[in-house]
């Protein structure tokens, strides 16, 4: 049995990479998995492959053995895994609850480390993970500041996988979007401590991007030509002038 798995499936990027992945590609099942199983019980409605819903709170770990006993009953070929679970918060470290920035580590770092190790023994040549990074993936972001060291582990444990992967014939992508116009942005928002953002972007050509640079054999994806330039210099200039020059921005 061909699959694709998706996470945070139920809203944002995850349940676009399901739309884009269906039309893209044939699967004998989807299998997306979010919290909300109303939400991911709709997408029953809206794609040609079979859905299969799991509902699953990935902060938790007891969901990681869920995961584990469906793959063992099921034993398919994953052709695809979409890593788009993700949690942030925007706002002053000290003055945000510190449980809620746990959250965040053990969702964009912990969880999706665990799906990929997971999954992998189900994967095989020409399989293929995306792992949603971000901007602040390349460089350290006050006043997001977990949520972009989160990222950061994410850019950085993926390159290092698909090396890891690479005898295996298993690509492994990171995609590190600028701002993006989901449901994952209004629940980030803690305050009005970030009040600058310098462009949006829609999820879908996000992810029709990922999937063309997949298709080229690229290691990471990045959309938007201003984008890419910033990841270039930020990898150049000294640590302290681009967390100044981000401040400034925000008028801090």
């Amino acid at each position: 049995m061909d699959i694709a798995v998706i996470t945070g499936a139920s809203s944002g990027m995850g349940r676009e990479f399901v739309y884009a992945l269906d039309k893209q590609q044939q699967f004998d099942e989807i299998w997306v998995i979010a919290r909300r199983l109303e939400r991911l019980e709709e997408l029953k409605f809206k794609c040609k492959a079979s859905i299969r819903p799991i509902p699953l709170d990935l902060e938790k770990r007891e969901s990681f053995d869920v995961y584990k006993n469906l793959l063992e009953e099921h034993r398919p070929n994953i052709r695809v895994l979409v890593n788009a679970a993700g949690h942030g918060l925007f706002g002053t470290f000290t003055e945000m609850s510190m449980s809620r920035q746990l959250d965040i580590i053990d969702l964009n770092a912990r969880a999706l480390t665990a799906m990929c190790y997971m999954s992998l023994e189900y994967m095989n040549k020409g399989s293929e993970i995306y792992n949603m990074g971000s901007m602040s993936s390349w460089q350290p972001v006050p006043y997001i500041n977990v949520y972009g060291a989160s990222k950061a582990y994410v850019l950085s444990f993926s390159r290092a996988l698909g090396v890891e992967l690479k005898d295996r014939g298993i690509k492994v992508m990171a995609v590190c979007p600028g701002w993006i116009k989901t449901e994952f942005f209004y629940h980030a928002v803690h305050d009005d401590t970030i009040s600058y953002y310098n462009r949006y972007y829609e999820a879908k050509p996000v992810i029709e991007k990922a999937l063309k640079d997949m298709a080229k054999g690229k290691t990471v994806s990045v959309l938007g030509f201003p984008e890419r330039m910033q990841a270039r210099l930020v990898k150049i200039m000294p640590v302290n002038f681009v967390m100044k020059t981000w401040c400034r921005q925000q008028g801090k």
